[in-house]
């Protein structure tokens, strides 16, 4: 289960798309393209199904299908449809790609303590895309749901969770570095979240609006896939030491795993409520990036919120103390993790236990101080009616020691007094 939902709704077309007519014989091929990355087993299960529907191939997800397979001491109680998408061949080898996945149901699991359970109902779900083999990625697609619901109950907890509607735009395009340049974008509306326990909300969290943009660079899709056909193939039987030099030169493909990813989730009119009260923002929003496995790595955070609030319970000479609005940013340069892994890769050995040589920990360790990786406070600013606290420096760790060096200017001190 842990591959079938990845791949199938993610890489599910890894073949590229034939020209015959679309039948029986076209879907027994799709399942054997597809069981490559998946394992024969999901199919004979049923757990997968690829059959020809009109114009178009159906792979079917049965939830249902997973509960037969598990011991039954451990078996859940799985009351949803199948799950469908309907792939089409495109005459440039690709793969039209849709499915209405609006779904109702429940998963029920009885255990010592208690049962556990959770129900889900999604109106409106829609998906639509083109998938390129050559690419393994989806290339232009969007997605819509009209709503969701969802209970989580366990013996004194319940969490209910809802959002609006929500829209979200899928892109990739090759890489001019190799790989893929993929984009998401996507917006939700009343995100709302409360957590109860023995019947009394403890915690929550709401939100009126939610976007999420997240690009990245040169991600090595194909090697991943190649990795994971790997994987499946000695999936069922122990790994052999014959074995690790097609392993290490698969791992060694998929470096540096993307270039660079930078996303940014941005929310409106957000409140998270607590035990001691309710605190707020008009505006959050969490920007990171982060370099793939590289020699000089680099790692950015930045952490925003304007017109803050917080609970009343709080003293009202600390709540004049609290910054009203803030820009945090923080991170890291010079993190050499390229050649921690390739000296992994290259080190371990199948054929001995332990597989790494002795001392090789302390070995990368030295060799990742070496480079000198230093943590970052770029210039971040406190603020509220009367005062303004804005911070910036480093920190690096000569002989293993943290060593930093950091500015404040504070405007307003005389108002922090009183």
């Amino acid at each position: 289960m842990k591959r079938v939902l990845p791949v199938v709704f993610v890489f599910a077309l890894s073949a590229t798309a034939w020209g015959q007519a679309i039948d029986n014989r076209g879907a027994k091929q799709l399942s054997n393209d597809l069981s490559r990355y998946v394992g024969k087993q999901v199919f004979d299960e049923g757990i997968l199904k690829v059959s020809a529907a009109g114009d178009a191939y159906k792979i079917t997800f049965d939830l249902k299908a997973i509960a037969v397979g598990l011991p039954k001491q451990d078996l859940p109680k799985f009351d949803f449809p199948p799950i469908a998408l309907l792939v089409i061949p495109r005459g440039d080898g690709g793969w039209d790609v849709s499915s209405d996945f609006s779904t109702s149901g429940s998963i029920k699991v009885d255990d010592p303590n208690g049962q556990r359970s959770a129900q889900i109902a999604i109106n409106g779900g829609r998906f639509t895309d083109v998938y390129d083999p050559e690419l393994a990625a989806f290339t232009d697609g969007v997605s819509s749901i009209a709503g969701i619901a969802m209970t989580s109950r366990m013996p004194r907890q319940q969490t209910e969770l809802t959002a609006g509607s929500s829209f979200s735009k899928f892109s990739a395009s090759k890489s001019s570095n190799g790989g893929v340049d993929l984009g998401l974008t996507q917006a939700m509306a009343n995100f709302v979240e409360a957590i109860k326990i023995d019947g009394r909300t403890v915690g929550g969290v709401k939100a009126s609006d939610l976007v999420v943009d997240v690009g990245a660079k040169a991600v090595r899709t194909k090697p991943f896939l190649d990795l994971l056909a790997f994987a499946v193939a000695h999936d069922e039987v122990q790994l052999k030491a014959a074995d690790q030099a097609e392993l290490k030169a698969l791992l060694l493909a998929v470096l540096p795993l993307w270039d660079r990813i930078d996303g940014t989730y941005a929310f409106k009119n957000v409140a998270f409520d607590t035990y001691a009260g309710s605190w707020g923002a008009a505006e959050l929003s969490v920007a990171f990036g982060a370099d793939g496995v590289a020699q000089n790595g680099k790692l950015d955070y930045a952490i925003k919120a304007s017109s803050m609030t917080f609970p009343e319970v709080l003293a009202s000479w600390i709540a004049a103390l609290l910054p009203t609005d803030l820009d945090l940013r923080f991170g890291g340069f010079n993190i050499d993790l390229d050649s921690m892994a390739r000296k992994a890769i290259a080190a371990f050995d199948l054929n001995k236990n332990p597989q790494l040589p002795a001392g090789f920990r302390d070995q990368v360790n030295a060799d990742f101080m070496a480079n000198k990786p230093k943590f970052i406070v770029g210039h971040s600013v406190f603020k509220n009616a009367g005062t303004e606290v804005a911070l910036e420096g480093e920190m690096t760790f000569p002989g293993y020691k943290p060593d930093a060096n950091l500015t404040f200017d504070v405007a307003g001190y005389d108002k922090i007094i009183e």
